[in-house]
């Protein structure tokens, strides 16, 4: 009897065919619609393996019902959504893809940071509305970003990506982080600084840090009255490290000019969220790594961890190390 794989989402056929000579697989066969909690339990149940999205919550209570479960691959470079630990306690692997999605999420991050600085969708939605009937000198002014200062929060490699692409419009970089990244430093110029420096000298702020215990919630309201009023705040890591009140407030207030938002605390959101209704904030669905090329990397890197551990293999993106000592 073969293997059986269990897919949360629907992907490519061109993937699932290279995984069907080997193994049987099933597949949730919505696009948009995530499995339902249920189907996730029952496919848990019987699955070697499971191909989920950042969306699925994988905890105890899926991990308990996969008696069979050897492997679990995310598509994501993050894995809150997946008790590591209770993971780890029952033999799991669990495997993400980072390092392919770093350029591509660098290039979204900064076009966000564009598109809020230079009102780029706000002009877009005027035009469409056949509101532009004549040229003012500050219509739809936004603000400069070369020569500017950037603060980025979290010098992993796609932060280390945003920064690099940063030096293109001749910024200041100023970086926090757990550690100090010197290899960064002597590349980019960047400058080690407190939290507290950063949020309150850079022009533009980006938030590229992972979701802990110690990130959740960090840019609180008094974080954002820190800020410049002229400040463009940029999220494009995880939502819940921001205080989403906290920030509808900041932008109302006037306490910063504006945002650009890939994530949210709560996914997806409607278009009755808050956040929605003010001209000063850029907000896209989540699409940090969403290109073609690699999103379909990431797709062939899950299968191809998936077919490493059904083979006995160690997987090439291995999240929980000890995974094996159980």
């Amino acid at each position: 009897m073969k293997p059986y794989i269990f897919i949360t989402r629907k992907l490519p056929d061109e993937v699932v065919e290279g995984l069907q000579d080997s193994y049987e697989v099933s597949m949730w066969d919505k696009e948009e619609m995530p499995v339902p909690r249920e189907r996730l339990l029952e496919e848990a149940g019987k699955a070697d393996a499971l191909l989920t999205m950042l969306s699925d919550r994988i905890d105890e209570e899926v991990l308990e019902a996969g008696r069979n479960l050897k492997v679990v691959a995310n598509l994501a470079v993050g894995y809150d959504n997946i008790d590591v630990p209770a993971a780890t306690q029952r033999g799991i692997a669990v495997c993400n893809t980072p390092d392919v999605l770093t350029d591509t999420t660098a290039d979204l991050t900064f076009a966000l940071l564009m598109a809020a600085a230079r009102r780029i969708v706000e002009a877009a939605d005027y035009i469409k509305g056949d509101k532009w009937k004549s040229w003012s000198p500050l219509l739809l002014a936004g603000l400069d970003i070369h020569h500017k200062k950037i603060g980025i929060v979290g010098m992993g490699k796609i932060g280390a990506a945003v920064a690099k692409r940063a030096t293109g419009f001749e910024m200041d970089i100023l970086y926090h982080n757990r550690s100090r990244n010197m290899e960064m430093e002597e590349a980019v110029g960047a400058q080690y600084v407190s939290f507290d420096e950063l949020i309150t000298e850079s022009d533009f702020i980006v938030c590229m840090t992972p979701l802990t215990e110690q990130t959740r919630g960090m840019f609180t309201r008094d974080v954002f009255r820190k800020m410049k009023k002229t400040a463009i705040f940029v999220n494009a890591a995880r939502g819940p490290v921001v205080d989403e009140g906290a920030l509808y407030d900041a932008l109302v207030e006037g306490d910063i000019a504006g945002a650009g938002l890939d994530v949210f605390e709560k996914e997806p959101i409607s278009a009755s969220h808050p956040l929605l209704k003010l001209n000063n904030v850029t907000a896209i669905p989540h699409i940090g790594s969403s290109s073609i090329e690699t999103r379909m990397t990431m797709m062939n890197l899950c299968a191809y961890n998936i077919s490493l551990v059904l083979s006995e293999k160690e997987p090439k993106s291995l999240v929980n190390k000890d995974w094996k000592n159980s």
